[in-house]
């Protein structure tokens, strides 16, 4: 099959980075542009020798970017400015996929969300796709297997790495005040919340940002209609992700350093309560990875018909998990 060109606007950020260092291992994807402004005129190599050679970042602007040409463009900028460039891409190049990292068009009818293992049957060509959240996944991932038998919202209590804070200095992403912390955030009405609302099932969910870089751990307090045992919920989740190498299933609950650097999810604990009508489960994933720029990848082979996997190496199975 015709390898396919890719522009990436965005690219200095941490997802960024990542979606470079993915695209140089990928066999049919090669970057036609990056775009930085602070990095403009400087080499992709100089900042990540995963992709070598002499491209090199520019600093494209939505009309700009309208005008070059990609089969391929991910946008990984912050909500609220992805608009401009999604206009002038639809006015010059409309048969371009965009992928948008953000949170602008994840409740857009007109665009694909884009979580393959619970969402690829729906889609059919589209050629717009809005990449989930990372808390929206590992969240959606934990409760897909049970969403027909909750009998009231599901709670979420959140813990991520401070790279989901982006790179622009904040409280959030200050190592310095993350320093033997733990610090709550949009304890409610968090975006997240209600993307998972929308997509998948009610849920309230309590941020925090601790002092680790990568990764985030989501534990999930499910309401159920009927009894469950443990073993029950554990065989419920492995039949229904048994299909999906990004997906591991495991009785104990799992541990956000076994995953953060990995391009898979990983789901365990499956604890019930006396009358086995409340059931807690944790899930795990890299933010950055499964999170985002793996995501983002899976969901650009899909819309190309590559191998779903292509580019994405070490896989769950593969793990041993």
């Amino acid at each position: 099959m015709k390898n396919k060109t890719l522009g990436i606007i965005g690219a200095r950020g941490h997802t960024g980075a990542e979606l470079i260092r993915l695209v140089a291992a990928h066999p049919q994807l090669e970057l036609a542009f990056v775009s930085s402004r602070e990095l403009d005129g400087q080499r992709v190599a100089d900042h990540n020798p995963a992709y070598p050679g002499e491209l090199r970042y520019e600093n494209l602007d939505a009309a700009a970017t309208g005008a070059r040409r990609a089969d391929a463009i991910v946008l990984a900028l912050p909500n609220g400015k992805s608009a401009d460039f999604v206009a002038a891409i639809e006015a010059n190049a409309p048969d371009t996929v965009v992928v948008d990292l953000s949170a602008d068009y994840r409740f857009d009818e007109a665009w694909y969300y884009g979580l393959p293992e619970l969402t690829r049957q729906q889609y059919a060509g589209q050629r717009r796709i809005a990449n989930p959240g990372c808390y929206a996944t590992a969240m959606q991932l934990a409760i897909a297997p049970f969403k027909a038998d909750l009998a009231a919202p599901v709670q979420c209590f959140g813990v991520s790495g401070y790279s989901g804070a982006g790179t622009t200095p904040s409280d959030k992403n200050n190592p310095d005040l993350l320093r033997d912390n733990l610090m709550p955030y949009a304890l409610t009405g968090h975006l997240h919340e209600r993307e998972v609302s929308r997509h998948t099932a009610a849920v309230e969910f309590i941020p925090h940002v601790a002092p680790h870089f990568r990764g985030l751990a989501i534990t999930a307090n499910l309401h159920l209609k009927k009894a469950l045992t443990a073993e029950a919920a554990l065989q419920r989740a492995r039949e229904f992700y048994a299909a999906e190498p990004l997906v591991a299933i495991g009785a104990d609950a799992p541990w956000v350093s076994r995953v953060a650097g990995r391009h898979h999810a990983m789901l365990g604990g499956f604890a019930v309560d006396a009358d086995g009508k409340r059931l807690v489960l944790v899930s795990v994933l890299d933010n950055l990875l499964k999170g985002a720029a793996t995501q983002a990848l899976q969901n650009l082979n899909l819309a190309f018909g590559f191998d779903e996997l292509a580019g994405i190496f070490p896989t769950a199975h593969e793990a041993g998990l």
